[in-house]
């Protein structure tokens, strides 16, 4: 199978849906460290997995183009004449995922008009949104991010997907795996396995982890954290192996509806410290200083704190990115760029 041609070359393939540069930037926001599934398969073009499906998405001028690849299993067992999956269904998914019901512009200007440093920002990295993930895949997936960047991160999941996942398809000779079931990752030989993918000291954490969740709530009760208080989400969370401050808050900013929750980096910490001139937490990221910078930025920025965070990151992520891209070009090397996680 062949990734599809362009929506203007080949549009009897692919579907669009509204959505301005202003509400939306791929380039921002699926590289920026928020998810890890999705690569630049062409210019302007990202193909990843979602809801078990590879999509390739593109924008042009104020449209989202995407197009579904057919699994090798949807092929298999769909009987002969039978329908295609629903092209209302796959609209939902993905306006679901971007949270496009979530007017950006509005929330920028409110952002600027009570943070001038944000104002500064915004007009560089306009459209950078929250994704509303799988819970499941949220959780395990930032259980990797401590310690570690963007680059091995994403190389990290797909040895994960590829060992433990269902495949899905092939195109162009690269194979797609679905994440895996927490099932899968519960195994009795599951930490061996992911040791020997090199994910060191966070195997144990991330079968352990999942081996909780199928012992205690189940995916179930993960996904019905989404209804309950975020403080108590993010207790749930942090029982865990593996889960401290950082990753619950993650987890519940881009997986479980809390628009309120702030995760705190050494990315963000340092913002809060040299562009605020927050004296927060001591000289060391605690417990405690996760919970005074996330108070700090939810009494400026409001309710949907944590997008407003987002953007932040986003812009302090592509700074560092192009410091790190000069210094290796003299060099003659690449750069990487940091997750900025401490432990969990």
């Amino acid at each position: 199978m062949k990734l599809r041609d362009t929506p203007s070359a080949c549009p009897s393939l692919w579907r669009s849906l509204p959505c301005p540069p202003a509400e939306l930037r791929l380039d921002l926001v699926l590289p920026s460290g928020q998810t890890f599934r999705w690569w630049e398969s062409s210019p302007g073009a990202w193909t990843g997995v979602l809801g078990g499906r590879v999509w390739t998405l593109r924008q042009e001028g104020d449209r989202l183009w995407y197009t579904v690849y057919e699994g090798e299993q949807e092929q298999q067992s769909r009987p002969a004449g039978a329908a295609k999956p629903d092209g209302a269904e796959t609209d939902r998914i993905l306006r679901d995922y971007f949270q496009l019901d979530v007017g950006l512009p509005a929330l920028y200007r409110k952002w600027g008009a009570a943070d001038p440093l944000f104002r500064e920002v915004a007009d560089d990295f306009p459209g950078v949104r929250v994704l509303r993930q799988d819970p499941v895949e949220c959780l395990l997936s930032f259980i990797c991010t401590s310690n570690n960047h963007i680059s091995r991160i994403t190389a990290m999941i797909e040895r994960l997907c590829r060992a433990f996942g269902r495949r899905l398809c092939c195109l162009d000779a690269r194979p797609f795996h679905a994440f895996p079931t927490l099932s899968a990752l519960a195994g009795t030989d599951a930490e061996a396995q992911l040791r020997a993918l090199g994910f060191g000291y966070r195997a144990k954490f991330v079968s352990g982890s999942a081996r909780a969740i199928t012992e205690g709530l189940g995916a179930e009760g993960l996904h019905r954290l989404r209804t309950v208080p975020y403080t108590e989400a993010r207790r749930v969370l942090c029982t865990l192996p593996g889960v401290g401050g950082k990753v619950a808050d993650c987890v519940c900013l881009m997986a479980l509806d809390k628009a309120e929750a702030v995760p705190v980096d050494t990315h963000i910490w340092r913002i809060a410290r040299e562009r605020y001139g927050a004296v927060l937490g001591g000289r060391s990221l605690t417990p405690r200083a996760h919970q005074e910078i996330g108070d700090f930025f939810r009494g400026l920025w409001g309710p949907r704190a944590g997008w407003a965070q987002a953007v932040l990151f986003c812009a302090d992520l592509r700074k560092g990115q192009e410091l790190a891209g000069g210094r290796d070009r003299a060099r003659g090397g690449r750069g990487q760029e940091s997750h900025g996680d401490g432990p969990p």
